[in-house]
């Protein structure tokens, strides 16, 4: 099980590492051809219109572009932010369901015994929570 798990994550890496080759390719190439559409527009531009008012609708180009790509980083920053959670959850459940996980559990409450086994479940608890709590407070509000 151990081994399948091991490949799984070897098979998934290689795949990342060659797609975001693939996207970095992709990047670069596209930055090459909005460099020359720009060039082409504000050819035209100047031809048509003057040297000062063809650098003002260059500016204006960009400017918008820089509105829409700033809009679009302030949105994926919210649901980032709301995104851990239900991942650590969906973690949480996976890990829990996990046959191994359980067995370990019951052999746990076997040698332990359950009279002593329930204190220490509480004490753990409590730990757990006084944790989550400090590491909540220890995150800053940002307001970005």
């Amino acid at each position: 099980m151990l081994q399948k798990m091991i490949e799984d994550i070897k098979d998934s890496t290689g795949m990342a590492i060659r797609l975001t080759s693939f996207a970095l390719g992709v990047a670069v190439c596209s930055f090459v051809t909005l460099g020359f559409l720009c060039a082409a527009a504000f050819v035209y531009a100047l031809d048509r219109y003057g040297l000062f008012n063809a650098c003002l609708a260059g500016a204006a180009v960009f400017f918008t572009a820089t509105l829409l790509v700033a809009i679009c980083y302030a949105v994926g920053k919210r649901r980032a932010r709301r995104k851990p959670v239900e991942e650590e959850k969906s973690a949480l459940h996976i890990a829990l369901s996990d046959p191994m996980v359980l067995a370990v559990g019951l052999q746990v409450m076997r040698s332990v015994g359950v009279k002593r086994l329930i204190p220490l479940l509480a004490i753990g608890g409590v730990a757990f929570g006084l944790m989550s709590q400090r590491h909540r407070s220890s995150e800053p509000d940002q307001g970005e």
